[in-house]
């Protein structure tokens, strides 16, 4: 059965915060003589000589009933790489406690564990890109803290099993984390509307790709209210900028306008996969639930992938190899662009194809 306390650290547990100045005052008026700012103002044209808000509570106040959430059960971190890091800092003490994760998946999940010297166990997934339950269940070990699912998952870009999801969240101790960082793009319901009902259940989801914003660096993750409680707990005093959350603020004004973009998207999907799977040195166009697609290009009698990733390098296309990552051998990973962009893509890759038309 899990309980928050059994896998935290223990000293995390009694872990005295540091105190900001704007946790011992949160009004918006008065002479602010508490944190040591500079008086004067900025060197800039916008005044950003204050301290922002330490708990992002505007937002998080905004973006509560689009989740379908309570605004307590909200973190907002740099990037989902921040709460993935303290997830992992909270929970598992190094050299002793290990994380599991499901390649091919988020690399950061295996960087992260390493850089806080915490074992890893890696249980592949299935040929067909999805969990391996017996596998998985069979691998846990009693101090065993995280398991990280991607779904949809990067790089393969399909969503995970639901049902599976739900088997691990109801057989696993530990807190089960849940990456939808391209959820936006999937015909499935975010996991958040069963965080009620999972106490182990963590979600992550950013601002980087359906809202277009990537540049600020601006991650969510949502989770029981005492579990968030934790992460604030532990992450530096004033970790989102002032002029990050005064961006998040106006994209969430704006919902219309990000659905509008993920609607261009899922169209260019569909065009890009079309064309794609007509090219003879294309052998494989994956499913996508992402704004990406994962493509084969080993076909018998025509280049590889890396080859074909250096043609496009030098005709300054750039997509990711991923061809070395397993279960994704001979795979090219293409976002989804602008439709000048796909076209330019199909046409380098058509320009490529000139030479050697007579592929098997």
């Amino acid at each position: 059965m899990f309980t928050l306390e059994t896998i935290l650290r223990p000293h995390i547990l009694s872990l005295t915060p540091y105190s900001s100045a704007r946790d011992e005052y949160t009004g918006k008026e008065g002479i602010f003589l508490d944190a040591n700012e500079n008086a004067l103002g900025s060197t800039t044209s916008t005044n950003y000589n204050r301290y922002p808000d330490p708990y992002q509570w505007a937002i998080k106040e905004r973006l509560a009933p689009l989740k379908g959430v309570r605004p307590e059960q909200i973190f907002l971190g740099n990037g989902s790489d921040e709460p993935i890091d303290l997830l992992i800092r909270a929970t598992c003490t190094p050299e002793k406690d290990s994380v599991l994760i499901m390649p091919p998946t988020y690399g950061m999940y295996e960087v992260s564990a390493n850089i806080n010297n915490v074992p890893l166990i890696k249980v592949p997934l299935t040929p067909d890109f999805q969990i391996d339950l017996p596998e998985v269940l069979a691998a846990i070990q009693p101090d065993t803290k995280l398991l990280f699912v991607c779904s949809p998952n990067n790089p393969t870009g399909n969503l995970i099993d639901r049902q599976s999801m739900l088997t691990l969240l109801e057989k696993f101790t530990g807190l089960v984390v849940v990456d939808e960082a391209y959820i936006d793009f999937a015909d499935a319901g975010s996991m958040t509307a069963l965080l009620d009902r999972y106490s182990n259940l963590v979600v992550l989801q950013t601002f980087s790709k359906a809202w277009g914003l990537a540049a600020l660096r601006l991650g969510m993750c949502f989770a029981s209210a005492a579990l968030i409680r934790v992460l604030n707990k532990i992450k530096p005093p004033y970790n989102i900028s002032a002029p990050t959350q005064e961006l998040a603020l106006e994209a969430l004004s704006h919902v219309t306008q990000k659905e509008e973009m993920v609607a261009k998207l899922l169209a260019e999907r569909a065009i890009l996969t079309e064309h794609l799977r007509s090219l003879p040195l294309v052998q494989q166009v994956y499913p996508s639930d992402a704004n990406f697609l994962l493509v084969r290009f080993d076909r018998p009698g025509g280049p590889d992938a890396k080859t074909v990733f250096d043609y496009l390098i030098s005709r300054q296309v750039i997509v990711r190899d991923r061809s070395k990552v397993k279960l994704c051998e001979g795979c090219l990973r293409i976002t989804v662009g602008t439709p000048h962009e796909n076209s330019q893509l199909l046409d380098v890759l058509h320009q490529m194809m000139v030479p050697v038309q007579s592929y098997s």
